[in-house]
């Protein structure tokens, strides 16, 4: 009877919970487009905000407002780059 518990521990197919609807690829193909187009959005901030940069003719407000853009939109480029990361190393090895 241990023996039994301890595979079920292993092995998920065996504990007789009922599986998901959703499995692992549909979520994993899911999280991937949704970080992809945060990362899109991403890229078109930072773009949007280098020509701000180049067009402010030194106004330091205008300045200012493209440079924390340009750093707020390279964190969130990071997080999605990460998050997709883990997304996939996870699935990789529940499954």
């Amino acid at each position: 009877m241990v023996i039994h518990e301890l595979a079920a521990l292993f092995d998920p197919s065996q504990s007789g919970l009922p599986k998901s609807a959703l499995d692992s690829g549909t979520l994993q193909k899911a999280l991937t487009v949704v970080f992809s187009i945060t990362g899109s959005i991403a890229l078109l901030i930072i773009t949007i905000a280098g020509f701000q940069y180049i067009l402010s003719q030194g106004s330091p407000q205008t300045v200012a407002k493209a440079k924390n853009a340009i750093i707020y939109a390279g964190i969130g480029l990071a997080i999605s780059i990460l998050g997709v990361s883990i997304v996939n190393f996870v699935v990789t090895r529940v499954t």
